[in-house]
Parts: C-alpha cells; structure tokens; sequence
C-alpha cells in the first residue's frame, strides 16, 4: 500500500470511528430531551471534518512500539480528535471566530436556537461552552471504551492527564500574553503548550504508552513531536494571514483582529521601523479590520522579512523532526508513515 492510500485508509476508519460513537452518544442526548437538538447538531458537526492528524500520530505511535494494526486502537486513537474538538470549540469562543471549516463556529450556530430571546449571544456561548465540555469527556469515554485490555490502557493514564494540564496552560499562557509585549521565544512557548504537544507529541507518546514500548522511544517521539509541532501551529499562522478564506474556510483576519501573540507578528514586530510598528499596534486588536487595512498589516509582514523567517523555521524544524527518526530502529511503515505525516501537517494549502 502506498503512503497516501495507508494515510486515507487510515483516515476513513477514524472517521467510521467517530460517526458511530457520535451519533450513538446523540441518541442518548436525544432521548433525554428532543429540545436538545441544537446541542447535537453542533456536537456532530464539529467532529465530522478534519485531517485526523493527531489520531494518526497516535495511530503511528502504536504501531512504532511494535504492535499490529487494531481496530480497539484505531477506536482509541479517534478518541484524539475529540480532544481537538473540544479544543477548537473552546478556542473559537475564546477568539470570538465567526467561521472554521467554512461554516458558523459552535457559539454562532447555537444563536438559532435562541432566537427571539434575550442575551442570545450570551447563552449561545454557555452552551457552546458546554458542548466543548462534552467532547473532551467523550474523548475520555472513547479512549477507556475501546476496546483494548485494561491493562494497555492504563499504561497511558498519566500521560492524559499531562494532555489536559499543558492544553490548557497554552490556551492560559496565550490569554495573558495577547495585546501584550511581542517576543518571539514567548510566542514559541505558547505554541509548543497550546498547539505543538495536543497535535502531536502527546497523541505519539499515548500510542506508543498503550503499546508499552520503551520509554526510549517516547523520548525520540519528543525529539520528532516537537519541532514538528511547533512548525504546524507556524504554517497555520502563516494560512491564517495569507490564506484565501475560499480555500481555508475561516476568516484571514481573525489573528490579526484578535492581536494573537503569533512568532509571525512578533517577527515583524521586530524587524520593523518605529512607523511600521506603530502602524501595526493600531491594526492589531480591531475588531473590523477592511481589505486595505489588512493588505497594510499584509505589506509590513513581508516587508520586515518575517513571512520569509518563518518559512526557514518551518524548513528547520520539519527536517529536525525527520532526523529525529533516523536511527532510532521504527519498523518500516512507522518510520516512512511517520516522515510522509510530517510534510502533510506542514505542507501549504493548495
């Protein structure tokens, strides 16, 4: 099988994965009360569509520690795209973002079923709130109920609760720098938290853990997760500014409007001449930004070189993540699987 059929391959099993735990869980939801309709809506929604990078990672991890393929862990492993789920509910909320996927996030879509009432953007956002709360229990749910022994499970119990601490001290350590002083290594720390080890670190050592490998080849999964992490969260900081909505389905002024603390703007930041930053501290954090004013923030980007710098970070960091897996004795299809999902989760959109 060639890598991209073993990856699409891969990709359609988590997805029979998700579409069956989903809608099973929404009939439950639906038994309880059919008004909850717009809960489920949102719920299956937000699971249906992705990459499903970080349940091959996890898929990958299993299957680096010497084991077979599994249909229990291509269970478990799906159980990684509910974290995310939860993750991008929550952050969408956070962000205020209108869009992802080219459709209304969680908190914009559950307005309808508020309407004509008061504070409808208030109470579409609790219960977004609480539709990523259940996600990430779900995700909990799917892991334990996969279908593996106890015993390989809990080998991994630990390494869950490290998840969920750093996921949410990145989304923590990212609230209390936004709209604050731009510095590159700090932006480089919110990314490894928030992004860099939910994406791919954590999901590789889970598999790897469950496998119960060594713990050598965790460390190697760090060496690989890492860079590799941080060099995905860059592109899409890159996408995120450049990137066609068309094709991205999410609106290219939401980092700038937000002011994220990205390594992208504190580049520019800078490199930048006392005008250009001057004219960017008053760009950043509008929350309507027009075509000219974001071509402007656009023009100062490219012009301080910092678009350029963070191409040579991503090219940095993806080849440090390949390296990484020299030597360290993968089987075969680990190892080329593991290098071809390194360019796929880097690569430039279409």
């Amino acid at each position: 099988m060639s890598e991209p059929s073993e990856q699409t391959a891969l990709k359609s099993r988590v997805d029979r994965e998700l579409e069956e735990f989903v809608a099973t869980e929404a009939e439950a939801l639906l038994a309880l009360d059919a008004e909850l309709a717009p809960l489920v809506d949102v719920l299956t929604s937000v699971t249906a569509r992705g990459k499903r990078l970080r349940s091959a990672f996890c898929y990958w991890g299993w299957r680096a520690g010497g084991q077979p393929d599994s249909d229990a862990m291509v269970r478990a492993a799906a159980s990684m795209e509910l974290v995310h789920a939860a993750a991008v509910v929550h952050d969408d909320i956070i962000d205020d973002s209108a869009l992802r996927h080219g459709l209304p996030t969680a908190h914009v879509a559950l307005r309808d079923a508020f309407t004509g009432r008061p504070r409808r953007k208030e109470r579409a956002r609790s219960m977004a709130i609480l539709a990523g709360d259940l996600l990430m229990s779900w995700a909990g749910q799917m892991f334990t109920g996969c279908g593996l022994p106890a015993a390989y499970l809990a080998q991994a119990r630990g390494l869950w609760a490290v998840l969920a601490r750093e996921l949410i001290a990145g989304e923590a350590l990212e609230l209390l720098h936004t709209e604050g002083d731009s510095d590159v290594r700090r932006s480089l720390k919110v990314i490894r938290y928030k992004t860099a080890k939910y994406t791919v670190e954590h999901p590789l050592h889970i598999g790897a853990a469950v496998a119960g490998a060594d713990p050598a080849l965790l460390e190697v999964f760090t060496d690989y997760g890492l860079p590799l992490g941080e060099a995905f969260q860059l592109r899409d900081d890159l996408i995120g500014l450049f990137g066609d909505p068309a094709t991205t389905g999410k609106s290219n002024t939401d980092d700038v409007s937000a002011a994220r603390p990205t390594a992208l703007i504190a580049l520019t930041k800078q490199a930048a001449t006392p005008v250009e930053r001057r004219e960017l501290e008053k760009l950043l954090g509008r929350r309507t930004l027009s075509a000219d004013q974001l071509e402007r923030v656009r023009a100062i980007v490219e012009g301080t070189g910092a678009r350029e710098r963070v191409e040579e970070m991503i090219t940095e960091r993806v080849g440090a993540a390949v390296g990484a897996l020299g030597g360290a004795g993968l089987p075969r299809i680990a190892h080329r699987s593991l290098t071809q999902l390194a360019t796929a989760a880097t690569s430039r959109p279409d």
